[in-house]
């Protein structure tokens, strides 16, 4: 990972991004950004704050988790049909055909190491001018929030880039692992740690960010679009699920569910399901259900084709890259019946074909971009309950809230299940309907080492074949002598 600017003039442009009339004042007489201090970047709380919303701002590039990424985790799968042919938009991606020097696998690799370095920057130097917030509480919150930041990341590129946790139990080859600050190209040679040292880091990441994070950011948007306690909870749970880690995701998913209903979240941000789900992608997008999502606003916005509505909505609103596969989740009338409310997020278009209306915002695309939300952590609590404990009341409790939610017009019981296979089936299921769009699909295929169903005319990818995930980029393999591609 090739980093050329200075470490002062990466904090200067993160504390631009979010807040860029923070420092105005400064500004009027700017000192040479050369001559720049880590005591002068951490000068005043608000400049700590500035540079922590940076990160969340880098975060949510076009390229990471304003959009591609997301689009990524569904288009690999076999719920969507490419419709435009263009090589800029996923094509490859949709059709296994990626290569090292691909764009999206370079820009995804890129986007997500800048974070990543962004975070280091943060961390070392806020630990080191904590001074100068005269609030340590406060100072070991900005470090949890860059750390969950930071473990999202390797997470994500876990994802992408490296063989599930079950092949191995984690002992194939990762991604590098860097956890400090790169000022320059001297450091760029670090061999790929293993999946397990990864999620190690992640885990490790997401306990301090837990402890130290605040329970509650004060305001509706502010717990939506940045991290407090339940926000780590939450993501350790996807973690724990990707690591098949089944009994210790149900320890950290009952810290956010009740043992009964109504399941309301008991500390902390009182997340629970809304009573329609539309409302979860209805301006102004903070309530409740969403633990973390990526903001845009008029002035802030995802960036020529990366918004999830350019390519899910057709036009004029988007440009409808992909529509929905019939023969996918939406064909099937048994789980996803006409009756179930999230039928409205289908929109048969002009041309006949059916669309993803889920982020209906565009042409300017202002929909957030959904992180977590509390009906993954009670579907993932189904789904380690059933893997753990067989059927039971609390696998099916969990099923039905989310179920119920918008198909109430079916209420599941334990007799309807003849095996813990055909509950996890029901679950895995309703997966798809709940997070179709939300980039979920490719992440619950790859933890349980299951196949890229076939679509159109794309065959289906095995789990033993290369194109199962993405190669290391061409571009770090030509600055990383240490890294090796994978096999």
């Amino acid at each position: 990972m090739q980093i050329h600017k200075k470490t002062a003039t990466l904090l200067l442009a993160l504390a631009a991004l979010l807040v860029p009339n923070a420092c105005q004042k400064d500004l009027l007489d700017p000192v040479p950004k050369d001559n720049l201090s880590d005591a002068t970047i951490f000068a005043t709380p608000d400049r700590f704050l500035s540079l922590i919303n940076g990160i969340y701002d880098q975060m949510k590039s076009g390229a990471f988790y304003g959009g591609r990424f997301v689009v990524y985790g569904d288009i690999r799968a076999e719920e969507f049909l490419n419709e435009t042919g263009n090589g800029v938009t996923g094509l490859a991606t949709w059709n296994h055909t990626v290569g090292d020097a691909t764009n999206e696998v370079n820009n995804l690799w890129n986007a997500t190491y800048t974070t990543i370095n962004s975070c280091n920057i943060f961390i070392e130097g806020a630990d080191i001018n904590r001074a100068n917030l005269n609030n340590d509480a406060l100072a070991n919150q900005y470090i949890g929030e860059a750390r969950l930041v930071r473990a999202i990341c390797y997470h994500s590129l876990l994802r992408m880039y490296c063989r599930p946790y079950a092949d191995g139990n984690g002992s194939q080859l990762g991604v590098p692992l860097r956890v400090r600050p790169e000022n320059g190209p001297e450091n760029n040679n670090l061999a790929r740690s293993t999946v397990a040292e990864v999620y190690n880091q992640i885990l490790d990441d997401l306990a301090y960010a837990e402890a130290n994070l605040a329970a509650t950011n004060g305001s509706a948007l502010l717990n939506v679009t940045r991290a407090h306690k339940n926000t780590a909870i939450a993501l350790k749970v996807r973690v724990l699920m990707a690591m098949q880690r089944y009994t210790d995701a149900i320890t950290e998913a009952n810290k956010l569910v009740p043992a009964a209903a109504p399941y309301k979240a008991p500390s902390g941000v009182a997340h629970e399901l809304q009573a329609n789900v539309k409302n979860v992608f209805t301006t102004p997008y903070t309530t409740t259900e969403s633990i973390l999502s990526m903001p845009f606003t008029t002035n802030d916005l995802p960036g020529t084709q990366n918004g999830l509505g350019s390519y899910y909505n057709p036009g004029p609103r988007g440009i409808g890259d992909f529509s929905l596969n019939p023969a996918g989740i939406i064909g099937d009338s048994v789980h996803f019946p006409g009756a179930d409310a999230r039928r409205q997020f289908v929109l048969i278009h002009t041309n006949n074909k059916p669309y993803l209306n889920k982020f209906p915002a565009g042409p300017e695309h202002l929909d957030y971009v959904p992180v977590l939300r509390y009906a993954e952590v009670l579907l993932s609590l189904a789904e380690a309950e059933a893997r753990v404990n067989g059927v039971n009341q609390r696998a099916v409790d969990m099923l039905n809230a989310v179920h119920g939610r918008s198909n109430a017009g079916v209420t599941f019981t334990t007799g309807d299940f003849a095996s813990a296979a055909d509950l996890i089936a029901a679950i895995m299921f309703e997966r798809r309907v709940e997070f179709l769009g939300e980039g979920h699909r490719a992440l619950d295929l790859q933890r349980l080492l299951e196949a890229f169903p076939g679509k159109a005319n794309v065959a289906s990818i095995l789990p033993s074949v290369p194109d199962y995930i993405w190669p290391i980029p061409s571009g770090e393999l030509a600055v990383n002598k240490d890294c090796v591609q994978n096999p």
